[in-house]
C-alpha cells in the first residue's frame, strides 16, 4: 500500500452531488438545468412523442386501413395435424380440451380446422369451426365435425 493507492472506505464518501445549493457547489445557479425552456422548469415532463414543436411522426406519417374491433380471430389446425394426433394417440375424438392438453391451443383461443393435408382416420372433430375442405374431408373419412357455439 502506498498514497497512490489510497482510497475512502466504501459508503464513505457520497456519489452524487447535491445541486441547486449555491454556487460555491459547483451546481447552483440553474442547477444544471441549463438557461430557460421548457425543460428548466419544476413540473416539466414531455407528452409521448414530443418532438420539440415539429410536427410528431405519429401524426406526419399518412394513415390507412382499418382495425374491425369485432374481429373473431380463430387458431388454425389443420387436417394432417389432426391425422397425425389419431396416429399417434390412438385418437377417435378430437375437442378443445384435446387440443390444449397437447399443447396445439391456448385457453382463450377459437379453433378452426382447415383443410392442408389428408385425413384417413375416423375422427370425430369438435371445434368452433371449420372450413368447407375440412368438414367435406372429415365426413368422407367417415367422422363427424361438431360446431361449438
Amino acid at each position: 500500500m502506498n498514497l497512490s493507492n489510497l482510497k475512502p472506505a466504501e459508503g464513505s464518501v457520497k456519489s452524487n452531488k447535491r445541486i441547486g445549493r449555491g454556487q460555491g457547489s459547483g451546481r447552483g445557479g440553474t442547477s444544471t438545468r441549463g438557461h430557460k425552456g421548457a425543460k428548466s422548469r419544476s413540473g416539466y415532463s414531455s407528452k409521448v412523442g414530443f418532438e420539440g414543436g415539429q410536427m410528431p411522426l405519429q401524426r406526419r406519417v399518412p394513415k390507412f386501413g382499418f382495425k374491425n374491433i369485432n374481429r373473431v380471430e380463430y387458431r388454425g389446425i389443420n387436417l394432417d395435424v389432426l391425422q397425425e394426433l389419431a396416429d399417434n394417440h390412438k385418437l377417435d375424438t378430437v375437442n378443445f380440451e384435446t387440443l390444449r392438453s397437447h399443447g396445439l391451443v391456448a385457453k382463450k383461443d377459437r379453433v378452426k380446422v382447415l383443410g392442408r393435408g389428408e385425413l384417413t382416420a375416423k375422427l370425430d372433430v369438435t371445434v368452433h369451426a371449420f372450413t368447407a375442405t375440412a368438414k367435406a374431408a372429415i365426413e368422407k373419412a367417415g367422422g363427424s365435425a361438431t360446431i361449438i357455439a
